[in-house]
């Protein structure tokens, strides 16, 4: 198998949701690495090199959102697709905005929805902004100023 529909790591400390989230995603073809909190994604993202991170919001040691967060801040993950997979509260999904979270999932959610989620993030190049109309190069006119 190739996993040719992308790689996603699946980051939640709830084992039984880890698996719900891994065999959907497998189903369609998607190859799947999980951890089990935010502290233990950051420690393996760079091994797994993921197309795509779902993180769940509530978490020991390291919750969704400051996951997020330092996801960002590091270079080689900075424009990482990542979805928060959660109750998704106001507070959930403001704070996930604030730290550069790309979509949100509701608990409980259909499978089909949770597929069409990664795909869409998985086909999604550089930032939504610079790619809207799926033309490639239309961010670039900026960049002869140096």
């Amino acid at each position: 198998m190739s996993g040719a529909s992308g790689r996603v790591l699946v980051v939640d400390d709830n084992r039984v949701i880890r698996q719900l989230i891994r065999v959907n995603l497998e189903l369609e073809g998607f190859e799947v690495v999980t951890a089990a909190d935010g502290a233990e994604c950051l420690d393996v993202v760079h091994e797994v090199m993921p197309d795509v991170i779902t993180l769940d919001v509530v978490m020991p040691r390291l919750d969704g959102p400051r996951t997020a967060a330092r996801l960002r801040a590091d270079p080689r993950t900075s424009r990482l697709p990542i979805a928060i997979i959660s109750a998704c509260t106001q507070y959930e999904v403001e704070s996930g905005l604030a730290a550069g979270v790309d979509a949100f999932l509701a608990k409980p959610f259909e499978p089909a929805e949770l597929v069409r989620l990664v795909r869409r993030l998985t086909r999604r190049e550089g930032p939504p902004s610079l790619d809207l109309d799926g033309r490639h190069g239309a961010g670039r006119a900026g960049s002869a100023r140096g």
